[in-house]
């Protein structure tokens, strides 16, 4: 079953339009009966049904009630509009009960009713560069925002629809004679994203709706009372400033599992313009303007001495053009001036003279009600008092504004010359009045201006040089005038704001605590500084609850990973999008699918034009502020202005176009970069993966993720692995499973090493059924290498120490002789095992083993990342067993060999880790001076890197060294950074089963807290059988009372470990007691 209303084809069972929700089925006026689609009588009673007639009656097409500049400009982008999505707003509007007026009524009387009420429906949407996608028998569905972006699509829907209401006021007295009945219409709106798939030359738009757009603003009609508009909170969003509105609280709609809160429109606001809206919101400080305004204050001054001035502040929405002006405008030095201003606005661009006639009802002082003779008495008595020959003016100032005189010489006259004589008469009224006291017009947005107010300025312009006129106006870059050459004229060039300016706009939006410089950074690279979208960037941040709070006292509610464009910034961005030549935009889009940064044989290997003719395309897109050309050499390059531009043009691509784009450019990276693949590995693997070419975006990925990890880049080769998994398992039967395994590994190192310990377990079970599915058992000793250490380190599977011996072993012996990772690591796991479970000589044997395998092993680019880090462990962990068995000169020893390596293959993490240990010996040798020094070193290139470990480690170490030298504050200070660090399992390890923590706490004083520690790492110890920390742990316990006791079997163990030093020093604290 079709619906009338919008084409949807619904199941013949279906009692309401499953797109729409509009009413399928009727039932019969007389008794009531069910009728079922296309009934012409009631099955039950005979009576006629009577039906609206066809929509098509009414107009075949959109064309032929389109308005001709609507449909050439459509028309005319067709190829660039299809296939894209765009943000809009949906108008549905209907007569309510049209079934029972026009019941029993002749067809032809019937349409006699329904025709003057659509062609009130078509008008009012028209006007407001709306589209009418479909006329019903009784209503209308139109767009606002598709198939032409509309940066104000939800305000003309909103303007429309009252427009619609009033016209219905105005034509319902006549309905009421002429037909005996009440006209009241109800409309309803919503805001959303759609796909425009198709074009038609007759203007029809085969769109698809993404989520509910169409359906909830049908639903919103459905909910309307007649003569009145509802709109979703998705529209009022976009629009609460301008619009008066009340709430209808929350509301059951049908198809929605829950309510959702509805509004009334009322009416529009007083407020017109962007920069008014923010004012009532409270504007942020003016930042990094203060020149733009003493050159403003000094163009003033000449134009009042009688050099007249005309000042232009040109850049791209949202750097603050009007903002700079209405600053201007409060400072008081402008009271002795007469001031004018008006403006143009996009929806109105077709409407000759409407800035001119603003310009003129301000002048005059005349309001919404002073028409006709009304307004012509006002103006003539104020023509008068200017004297001639303002007097004789009177007849083409009233032209303007469409009120006819008595005056034979105009009626004789051409349309031209009456035309040339209203441009003068506009042009000697105000150089008049710049004759009785200066006057200061401004003319804001002439990129929206019509051809006869642009025609007025042209003309005003000549008469400047000698009057006391400084004329102001503003326009976006695209806009061009011819009076660059005038001696009197002066451009203002406005920027987005520097990165400081930046910064200190985002500190008075949100405060100190939100304003961490993650955000204010991820925010500036976003907007490039753009004023207006770093306001709305917050704004969009408060209604998502990432921030929350109140101005100038944000903190933050939600991760800042993933940020959206905001709606308002958005269809600002898609408007002048789509305002570009066809050809231009969709370079524009290819330029978007190739990213952020764009060279120019890149662009030229995928673009469908010819070089000459592209690079004229790029210059206009640098015209227009779009692009940046960045490098001239070795290859041109270009950059978006912003991210958000960039985001912008790519998400308005569908899938299947932005897929073969990124194909494409795939393509053309293997041939234009084959002898620098590796470098352009993780460029290769994002266009593969969006150009779903599977096969290679797994090896594209994988390799990435090996550099990342050779890089010591941990949480991006993660990001790779799991991502090659993903594809892998896109390949399905076709996968290769050798390297599905190899990525299994790869990703359970970087797991380990960013502490993502949650489904380890699983993550190896994978592994281990891949490598015995595939017989290898080479492989499979990695596997169960990974698995000792999930058992022996993170506890991330369960099982004993000794187990995870037993586990590290067999890996050893079944690794290839030539796995120096695997062999290697199998020893670490081992000696780790032995350490911990207190057999100290037979750890410093395992590890001394492990660090001799590497004699005479090559150190290639790829070990240098993935295998010799290994060496650096062994001997940072035995340095620390030489410790726990008194042995501090071995213990420094082993510990500057870790480093001496770290250094030698330049591996961050390794680097930060041998100076935690080298730092951590000297800390046990007493040495807290020296221990200092390596351990601020570690510190800083753990927070350079972002390597949790390191900062762990290296915090913890340096805040007992800083105790032991008294500096008590810093010393907790380095503590706390420690323990706050995300470490999960790993806690015990390098605190020691929390030794080192109790110390630290013991060294400050702090004796519960540090108790809290030694009964934690007793228990986690008792737990693990960790005889090696229970002697520590016992000797550092807090309790006075018991302290003999626990000093008595400290002692017993550490003999029996032969802990001789710290037998030592158990001995003479017992012998203290």
């Amino acid at each position: 079953m079709r619906c009338a209303r919008c084409q949807h084809e619904s199941p013949p069972e279906a009692k309401f339009c499953a797109e729409c929700g509009a009413l399928l089925v009727h039932d019969c006026a007389r008794c009531g009966a069910r009728l079922p689609a296309g009934a012409k009588f009631c099955a039950e009673c005979a009576h006629p049904v009577a039906t609206p007639p066809a929509p098509q009656a009414r107009s075949a097409s959109p064309i032929e009630h389109t308005p001709k500049h609507l449909a050439d400009r459509i028309l005319s982008s067709k190829s660039a509009l299809e296939g894209e999505r765009k943000q809009v707003t949906v108008l549905f509007a209907d007569l309510k009960g049209s079934m029972e007026l026009i019941a029993a009524r002749d067809p032809e009387e019937a349409r006699r009713l329904l025709d003057p009420v659509l062609t009130r429906m078509i008008d009012a949407v028209h006007r407001y560069e709306g589209t009418v996608n479909q006329v019903m028998g009784d209503g209308i569905m139109a767009l606002f925002g598709a198939p032409l972006a509309h940066e104000d699509h939800a305000l003309r829907a909103c303007y429309a629809a009252l427009a619609m209401q009033a016209d219905m006021q105005r034509f319902s007295p006549d309905a009421r004679q002429r037909f005996g009945v009440e006209v009241r219409i109800r409309v309803g709106l919503n805001s959303g994203e759609v796909v425009v798939r198709a074009i038609g030359s007759d203007l029809h738009m085969d769109y698809t709706a993404v989520g509910q757009t169409t359906h909830l603003a049908a639903r919103m009609e459905q909910l309307a009372t007649p003569g009145a508009i509802v709109l979703t909170a998705e529209t009022l969003r976009l629009v609460d400033a301008f619009v008066a509105f009340k709430s209808l609280g929350p509301t059951a709609v049908k198809g929605l599992p829950e309510p959702v809160e509805i509004f009334e429109l009322l009416g529009a606001g007083p407020i017109k313009s962007r920069l008014a809206a923010a004012a009532t919101r409270g504007l942020s400080p003016l930042i990094g303007r203060g020149a733009q305004l003493e050159m403003l204050h000094a163009l003033r001054e000449k134009a009042a001495g009688g050099r007249g001035q005309i000042v232009s502040v040109v850049g791209e929405p949202g750097v603050g053009k009007s903002r700079l002006y209405w600053e201007f405008l409060q400072t008081g030095a402008l009271a002795s001036r007469k001031v004018l201003s008006c403006g143009s606005v996009a929806y109105d661009k077709a409407t000759a003279w409407l800035p001119v006639i603003h310009l003129l009802r301000a002048y005059f002082e005349l309001d919404e009600h002073d028409t006709g003779d009304a307004l012509a008495e006002r103006v003539t008595a104020r023509l008068s008092a200017l004297g001639e020959p303002l007097r004789s003016a009177r007849t083409e100032i009233l032209a303007v504004f469409d009120v006819s005189v008595e005056d034979d010489a105009w009626r004789t006259l051409d349309p031209a010359q009456r035309r040339q004589r209203t441009l003068d008469g506009v042009k000697a009224l105000l150089l008049r009045e710049s004759q009785v006291q200066p006057l200061l017009l401004l003319v804001e947005d002439l990129h929206w201006i019509d051809s006869e107010t642009q025609a007025v300025l042209d003309s005003l312009v000549g008469g400047l040089p000698t009057a006391r006129v400084l004329l102001l106006v503003n326009y976006r870059p695209e806009y061009q005038h011819a009076w660059g050459g005038k001696t009197y004229y002066t451009q203002i060039r406005l920027d987005p704001l520097a990165a400081p300016s930046a910064e200190t706009l985002l500190q008075s939006l949100l405060g100190d605590e939100a304003a961490m410089p993650q955000l204010v950074r991820l925010l500036i690279e976003r907007t490039d500084g753009n004023p207006f979208f770093l306001e709305e960037s917050v704004r969009s941040l408060i209604e998502t609850g990432v921030i929350v709070g109140k101005r100038g006292v944000y903190r933050l509610g939600k991760s800042i990973a993933d940020l959206q464009v905001p709606a308002t910034v958005q269809a600002v961005l898609a408007a002048r999008i789509d305002r570009l030549p066809p050809g231009d935009k969709d370079l524009l889009q290819s330029a978007a699918a190739i990213g952020k940064d764009v060279p120019l044989m890149l662009l030229v290997a995928i673009a469908e034009d010819a070089e000459n003719e592209l690079r004229h395309r790029l210059t206009r897109l640098q015209a227009a502020e779009f692009l940046y050309e960045t490098s001239l050499f070795p290859e041109p390059e270009y950059t978006f202005k912003h991210a958000l531009t960039l985001e912008v043009a790519y998400e308005s691509l569908l899938r299947e176009r932005r897929r073969a784009l990124h194909e494409r450019v795939l393509n053309a990276l293997e041939r234009l970069y084959a002898d620098r693949m590796t470098e352009k590995v993780e460029l290769l693997a994002h266009h593969a993966v969006r150009g779903e070419a599977w096969e290679r975006a797994t090896r594209y990925l994988y390799q990435a993720g090996e550099k990342a990890r050779a890089q010591a880049r941990y949480l991006a080769g993660a990001r790779f692995f799991e991502a090659t998994l993903d594809a892998l398992d896109r390949l399905g039967d076709a996968a290769d499973l050798t390297l599905k395994l190899d990525v299994c590994l790869e990703l359970w190192g970087t797991r380990i090493s960013t502490g993502q310990l949650q489904d380890l377990r699983e993550l190896g079970e994978k592994a281990e059924g891949l490598a015995r599915r595939l017989h290898d058992g080479p492989r499979l000793a990695q596997v169960q290498v990974r698995q000792a250490q999930a058992i022996v380190v993170t506890e991330a599977i369960v099982g004993t120490l000794a187990s995870g011996i037993e586990k590290a072993r067999e890996a050893f012996d079944h690794a290839d002789p030539a796995d120096l990772r695997t062999r290697s690591y199998a020893q670490f796991i081992t000696a780790v095992a032995c350490r911990d479970l207190g057999r100290f000589d037979e750890a410093i044997s395992e590890f001394s083993r492990g660090m001799a395998l590497f004699s005479g092993a090559e150190r290639s680019k790829e070990n240098q990342g993935l295998v010799f880090p290994i060496y650096v462990s062994l001997g940072g962990w035995r340095s620390e067993a030489h410790v726990a068995i008194g042995r501090f000169d071995e213990a420094l020893d082993s510990a500057t060999e870790a480093l001496r390596m770290a250094e030698q293959i330049r591996h961050p993490s390794s680097v930060c880790i041998a100076n935690a240990y080298l730092g951590y010996a000297h800390v046990a040798r007493g040495d807290a001076q020296a221990a200092v020094s390596c351990l601020e070193r570690g510190l800083v290139i753990s927070r350079e890197h972002d390597l949790i470990h390191g900062i762990t480690a290296n915090s913890l170490y340096l805040g007992y060294a800083l105790l032991l030298l008294g500096d008590r504050e810093r010393g907790l200070e380095c503590l706390a950074r420690a323990v706050e660090q995300p470490l999960g399992s790993f806690v015990l390890q390098w605190t020691r089963y929390r030794t080192v923590t109790a110390s630290v706490y013991l060294a400050a004083g702090e004796i519960e807290r540090a108790a809290a520690e030694v009964s934690e790492g007793l228990a986690e110890a008792v737990k693990r059988q960790a005889r090696g920390y229970r002697a520590p742990l016992l000797r550092l316990h807090a309790e006075p009372e018991q302290a003999q006791a626990y000093l008595t079997t400290a002692a017993t163990m550490y003999r029996a470990m032969s802990m001789r030093h710290w037998l030592e020093k158990a001995e003479t604290e017992m012998r203290a007691l």
